[in-house]
């Protein structure tokens, strides 16, 4: 039995023993007691600064923390610890895509994609020790549609086995045209995991540094335009301390999996602290979900600045993806090698 599935096996023995860590568990969403945010000079909230938002808190509850809505300290330590291994690439067959026998690293590193030098997903879990990013439903888990199931099934065996028809076949991710975590709605991933906000008077900007997308958001109450785009169309308003902003006339899908044109998204941004925004989207879609769902995340400060992120995969290795994709079919229909 190998180290990380002893750690798992661990896990899930004493989530079953010891039941709930807090039947009373409070996600965190509101400032501390007597805490005011910082104003700009328009007399709203400062959300300005350089944030992070990495985690390893899953999006979706694992199957096996069914019921768990947050963790004890203890066995917050174990997941993290579980999950890290689980995730980490130099643990990993380059060939294969198995574990190495027993996990134990090799000097060469098994890169898959890249190896684990490059990734930044984040070491633990939200300070509330939640098993999702989801919460609501209260399941943790996404609503998708039988029919959004069985689509992203084939489209990911699909792009898995390298099918293409077209360069319109492959995600935006591919095509560096969104990043995977940029949104809207941003969502913790792989790597980028940043996001500068500043303000001006009447506007706000959200500046991912995945594909260096910046949202440039009016907060004055003009209406919403008609020209669809790939992020698609914003506009704020502040609800008291909370700044409110809703997405609509997407172009295609968002970044976000499963998502459609029809995609209606709504983002909500506040200081709890001087180092802590929290960000929470709702998405509805009917294409894709049977019921408007929630997330919550922090976005953390941080000191690092932001880089360029040069999707070089994207721009100069579509041509390969699209002939490994013919000769793929080829062999298929010949039997060639």
């Amino acid at each position: 039995m190998s180290c990380s599935f002893r750690t798992v096996l661990l896990i899930a023995v004493t989530f079953a023993l010891v039941g709930p860590a807090d039947a009373g568990a409070q996600i965190e969403r509101d400032p501390r007691a007597g805490w005011s945010p910082a104003r700009t000079p328009e007399g709203v909230p400062d959300l300005q600064g350089t944030y992070t938002f990495r985690t390893i808190t899953p999006m979706e509850r694992p199957e096996e923390l069914e019921g768990r809505v947050t963790l004890s300290a203890e066995e917050a330590a174990e997941f993290e610890e579980a999950r890290r291994r689980a995730q980490n690439r130099d643990l990993f067959d380059p060939i294969t895509g198995a574990p190495w026998a027993g996990y134990a690293p090799r000097s060469e590193g098994g890169v898959l994609s890249y190896n684990e030098f490059w990734y930044e997903r984040g070491v633990e879990l939200t300070r509330d020790k939640r098993t999702s990013l989801v919460v609501d439903p209260p399941s943790g888990r996404i609503p998708y549609t039988d029919a959004a199931r069985e689509k992203l099934r084939i489209t990911r065996a699909n792009l898995s086995a390298g099918f293409a028809d077209s360069y319109t076949d492959r995600s935006l991710q591919d095509r560096c045209i969104l990043g995977f975590n940029a949104g809207p709605p941003m969502v913790p991933s792989a790597y980028n995991n940043n996001v500068m906000i500043f303000q001006t008077p009447g506007q706000v900007v959200i500046y991912n540094e995945m594909v260096h997308n910046a949202r440039i958001i009016p907060t004055d109450g003009r209406p919403h335009g008609e020209l669809r785009q790939w992020s698609g169309d914003s506009r704020a308003r502040w609800e008291g301390d909370v700044l409110v902003i809703e997405t609509t006339n997407y172009l295609r899908e968002t970044a976000f999996r499963g998502s459609t044109a029809d995609t209606q998204l709504v983002e909500r941004l506040w200081r709890v602290d001087d180092d802590t925004v929290l960000y929470e989207f709702t998405v509805e879609d009917p294409n894709s979900f049977t019921r408007p769902w929630t997330a919550l995340f922090p976005l953390r400060r941080t000191d690092g600045p932001l880089y360029e992120y040069a999707c070089h995969e994207g721009n100069y290795g579509l041509e390969g993806i699209l002939a490994g994709a013919r000769n793929k079919n080829t062999q298929a229909v010949d039997g060639s090698r």
